[in-house]
């Protein structure tokens, strides 16, 4: 995304795979804000980690197994999982999916 645009079109977004069976799209971010869509499929994961970000996950499509430090849920589509600062959390995609993930601040990491 460029500074200063307002609008996004996925369309014209760079897609990225950061592991396999995972694609990436930073969609419109600001330094205090950041969504991103993310395809899993079936079997992929994101591996247990944390970060400084607060996060929260909204499943579009498809079904997941969330992990937030010592508690899981599987999650369906209209779920939501909210990871604190500092906490370890992943998932596992049980059904290929999408995920937009929103992010506080943005991940200076992921541009």
């Amino acid at each position: 995304m460029v500074d200063n645009k307002y609008f996004c079109l996925s369309e014209e977004v760079e897609e990225i795979s950061p592991s396999e069976g995972l694609t990436r799209k930073v969609l419109s971010y600001s330094k205090d804000l950041m969504v991103c869509e993310l395809h899993f499929d079936k079997g992929a994961s994101a591996a247990p980690h944390k970060h400084v970000h607060e996060q929260i996950s909204y499943v579009v499509s498809g079904v997941f197994e969330a992990t937030v430090g010592d508690e899981k849920s599987i999650l369906k589509v209209g779920d939501t999982v909210y990871d604190p600062s500092n906490v370890i959390h992943g998932i596992v995609c049980l059904e290929e999916g999408i995920l937009l993930d929103i992010f506080t601040p943005m991940r200076e990491d992921f541009v």
